[in-house]
């Protein structure tokens, strides 16, 4: 029985794992000496930095060698290729079966709804999908309001503001 071909993406995000694993954690120096440095990678820059220098028994230093597969840069760990949009209409230019889209942080929620509307009827992968469903939920409530009358929130509102005479019977307090 023959196994099914593993895809492209496939193929590059194993590569880039198998990578990954050979590659040294970059720590900032002497992070593991004091409390209040984190292990953030930070570049060194003293005259006599050791890791600069690249000291043998020192820790790594950040270079181009240290690049993941070159079929496996652009790639979302979903396999997808990642894609920024800004509005539905950059939908258009999306392939569904390589690509996936992330929403721009700038889209506010009525686009986004869209963005989103559009997306599951081309079945586009959304990756940031849990903002949208919360503003989908945020204006599936609003309708929900709306419909069930704008003559109950009129009513609520008559019920809480005092007449004119509950007005001017009440003295006023004094506030030092």
């Amino acid at each position: 029985m023959a196994l099914p071909k593993a895809t492209a993406s496939e193929k590059a995000l194993k590569l880039r794992k198998r990578v990954k694993a050979k590659k040294p954690n970059f720590v900032r120096q002497e992070s593991w000496k004091y409390v209040r440095l984190k292990e953030n990678w930070r570049r060194p820059h003293g005259l006599d930095n050791k890791v600069r220098k690249r000291i043998k028994g020192w820790p790594a230093r950040v270079s181009a060698g240290y690049r993941g597969p070159k079929s496996a840069r652009a790639l979302h760990p979903s396999g997808f290729e990642d894609i920024l949009v800004y509005n539905a209409d950059d939908l258009k230019q999306i392939d569904a079966a390589t690509q996936a889209v992330r929403i721009a942080h700038a889209v506010g929620q009525r686009k986004r709804v869209q963005i989103l509307t559009e997306a599951r009827k081309k079945k586009i992968v959304v990756l940031n999908q849990r903002q949208v469903k919360e503003a989908t939920k945020k204006e599936e409530e609003s309708t929900e309001e709306a419909e069930k009358g704008e003559a109950e929130t009129e009513e609520a509102k008559k019920t809480e503001e005092p007449t004119e005479e509950e007005k001017i019977s009440k003295p006023k307090k004094r506030t030092e």
